[in-house]
């Protein structure tokens, strides 16, 4: 699949810096961070499945995916920081748990989507809404580390995670991968990846059907390409980069 929608600023563009989100994008999730997100709903907030309490947190945490898990947790707790900590204390400790004991995989040819990538000489930056500590234990666990150019997480970007351009901003910084924001790329499977992206200033807004959210979503966001999953992506950029007679791109 690969719907396309032309952003504002069609032109000539190359490609030069991709920001990848991971769990659903090139991290297949299977349904991980609800049931983790559950767990800690039940053990640090003291809402267990069947209770209404508990269906209006996985309705939350289902709208917001892929926003920083902190900031998803301090919502469900009304401000109150020391219990959100806990919470999400909880949630990185049952999700790195479970990542250690192999319920991880990689999203069929993501591995080989970002070796395409950087092997066209494009700089790669994998991004998430998890805390550094969990972040890292994905990435060894998968055998990823040193894949990317440069793994971010919220932190890293002061704090504040998606829907905010913040991730995609401190990986142009960081890298200068790019030398304007028109030259990005960005993909993820949920609205607030697409988001990111679109606020951000890329060029090419990708979102992918391989996790949280579904095409509508993706598109409502702001997509500019709904692809069927980030295998995909190389031959997006590639075709998104090819002048037409009439020098726009296709």
């Amino acid at each position: 699949m690969n719907e396309q929608r032309a952003p504002e600023e069609a032109g000539n563009r190359r490609i030069t810096l991709v920001v990848l989100d991971m769990a659903g994008t090139t991290v297949a999730d299977d349904g991980l961070v609800e049931r983790v997100f559950g767990e800690a709903s039940a053990r640090a907030l003291g809402a267990g499945p069947g209770s209404a309490a508990y269906a209006g947190h996985l309705a939350h945490v289902r709208a917001t995916m892929g926003e920083s898990k902190i900031s998803v947790f301090r919502h469900l707790c009304g401000g109150d920081e020391a219990r959100a900590r806990h919470a999400n204390a909880v949630f990185e400790e049952a999700y790195g748990r479970l990542v250690a004991d192999g319920h991880c995989a990689p999203v069929p040819g993501a591995r080989q989507a970002v070796e395409r990538l950087r092997a066209e000489g494009r700089t790669v930056v994998l991004t998430t809404g998890f805390a550094r500590g969990t972040q890292d234990a994905l990435l060894s666990a998968l055998g990823w580390d040193g894949l990317a150019d440069l793994t971010l997480c919220p932190a890293d970007a002061g704090g504040r995670g998606r829907p905010y351009p913040d991730l995609v901003l401190t990986a142009l910084l960081r890298t200068r991968g790019a030398e304007a924001v028109a030259d990005v790329a960005v993909a993820g499977d949920t609205a607030y990846d697409v988001l990111s992206g679109r606020r951000a200033g890329a060029s090419l807004v990708a979102g992918v059907l391989t996790g949280a959210h579904g095409a509508d979503a993706l598109r409502g966001a702001g997509a500019t390409h709904v692809l069927g999953s980030v295998a995909e992506l190389p031959a997006a950029i590639a075709a998104f980069e090819r002048p037409t007679a009439t020098g726009a791109v296709t």
